[in-house]
């Protein structure tokens, strides 16, 4: 699962790889926006990414990236 999470005054966006379920993802961004301090993911390799929710400018939630073999024709 791919998050992508734009931040205020913040030139890029974060992109986090995750093996959390798109509802598990959604649950912890409720529980942020909703009263806590932060928004706290783990991603695939174990890192975990912290943001304050008042920073926060966005976040979009997508499949994983899909390497592509071959050529785009």
């Amino acid at each position: 699962m791919e998050v992508k999470i734009g931040v205020q005054q913040a030139a890029r966006e974060l992109v986090v790889e995750t093996e959390e379920s798109s509802e598990s993802v959604e649950k912890l961004i409720a529980d942020a926006l909703g009263g806590g301090a932060v928004l706290a993911l783990t991603d695939s390799k174990g890192r975990k990414v912290i943001v304050p929710t008042d920073k926060l400018a966005y976040i979009e939630i997508g499949p994983a990236k899909v390497g592509k073999v071959g050529f785009a024709g």
